[in-house]
């Protein structure tokens, strides 16, 4: 029940102000004469406008809910089912596992300490950006974020009277950055130098990445995911530049860098199904539940437990849960009774074909390569080049 009461209230709490805007935007489209838009559901679909102003809580995440999509969507152009989605902005860092092609999801989440039990892609998000501000705890120990400069003024490069240093900074000093961004932006390697007052910038990036390493391990490793069998899809501003580090640290060989690398979640919007998500609850046997739907998924746990996982539905759906729980957990217990709490399915209406193209790259590291939207840092040891959809394909050299 107070799962329950906290999700409505805080789908009463958001309502008002999310229909007014949605409201404003669907008159303006109009006005326009352009088509009125959908809503990125949380849960890695779209809605309709009404749908959304009915319940605002569906689009709480949207945001990095459609950047999981775009990153399943290029993984799978790029011939790789299984990927880590690796999303790092100005403020933070969005990561999701993505698993036969599919984001991963979950039915309930905490949102700034709150319940929600709503459908939701599994993204996991740190305070860790290219604008994270650095400094020093009390102990002297070097940290970067959760505070970020952002985007004014700003890293103190940018020239707009910033003083405080950050990853922007560091990257910059590195010679990972150009001088020169579009916009007409120059960056100042003084002030960054400046603002850092002695830091070593070196140690200011293995501090994020080592921030980034731990959220990737949440959705991968916590989850019986091994990293090795995955590619790394890399995007938003900072992305590409820290990635192959990231990939070195987990043990990955696989690196994937979108041609729109720096607006892929636009591109996941665009690529995502209509999606209306249904919850039916049951909490009996899972022997005595009849007969299941052919496709969504069911939420199991043994007879005794308090929280459940969640198992496509299908054939072998006992057998399967014990070996998903043992990849989870470390054990199974095949002797214990299983719980059927819930079914999740789903009414899809897929999305119109999307092609993606790109210039064509080559890469060896130590380089630097300026994307549209993006800078990549390719480290010595990782070379590739662009897929034939303009994806930057980078892999450790043995």
């Amino acid at each position: 029940e107070y799962e329950r009461a906290s999700t409505t209230a805080v789908d009463a709490y958001l309502g008002p102000v999310l229909a007014r805007y949605l409201g404003s935007l669907a008159r303006a489209c109009g006005e326009a004469g352009v088509p009125t838009p959908l809503v990125m559901r949380s849960s890695g679909g779209l809605a309709t406008l009404d749908e959304a102003c009915a319940h605002a809580a569906f689009a709480l995440l949207s945001g990095p809910a459609a950047g999981a999509v775009g990153a399943a969507r290029i993984a799978s152009l790029a011939g790789f089912e299984n990927a880590l989605s690796f999303d790092m902005g100005g403020t933070s860092t969005d990561v999701c596992a993505i698993v036969h092609g599919v984001a991963t999801r979950e039915s309930e989440r905490l949102v700034d300490g709150l319940p929600v039990r709503l459908p939701t892609l599994a993204v996991h998000t740190v305070g860790a950006g290219g604008g994270s501000v650095v400094w020093q705890d009390e102990g002297g120990a070097l940290r970067v974020g959760p505070e970020s400069a952002g985007a004014d003024p700003g890293p103190a490069s940018y020239g707009k009277g910033g003083t405080r240093a950050t990853v922007t900074d560091a990257n910059l000093l590195l010679g990972r950055l150009p001088t020169l961004l579009p916009g007409g932006i120059e960056l100042d390697a003084g002030a960054a130098e400046r603002a850092l007052a002695g830091i070593d910038p070196a140690d200011v990036v293995d501090v994020v990445d080592a921030e980034m390493v731990r959220a990737l391990r949440v959705v991968s490793v916590e989850q019986g995911l091994d990293p090795r069998d995955f590619a790394l899809v890399a995007f938003g501003g900072a992305g590409p530049l820290h990635a192959c580090a990231l990939a070195d640290e987990l043990g990955m060989s696989t690196v994937l860098v979108p041609a729109a690398a720096g607006v892929l979640s636009a591109l996941g919007l665009v690529a995502a199904d209509e999606r209306r998500d249904a919850v039916r609850t049951y909490v009996s046997p899972l022997a005595e539940s009849g007969e299941l739907p052919a496709e969504g998924e069911a939420d199991l746990r043994y007879v005794g437990q308090s929280f459940e996982l969640s198992v496509a539905l299908g054939p072998r759906l006992d057998e399967r849960f014990h070996e998903v729980h043992e990849a989870r957990y470390g054990y199974s217990d095949r002797d214990r009774p299983i719980e059927l709490v819930a079914v999740r399915t789903a009414e899809i209406r897929a999305a119109p074909e999307v092609t993606v193209s790109g210039p064509a790259l080559t890469a060896a590291g130590p380089q630097v390569l300026e994307l549209d939207g993006a800078t990549a840092w390719v480290p010595a040891g990782w070379a590739g080049e662009t897929d034939r959809h303009g994806t930057l394909i980078l892999r450790r050299m043995p």
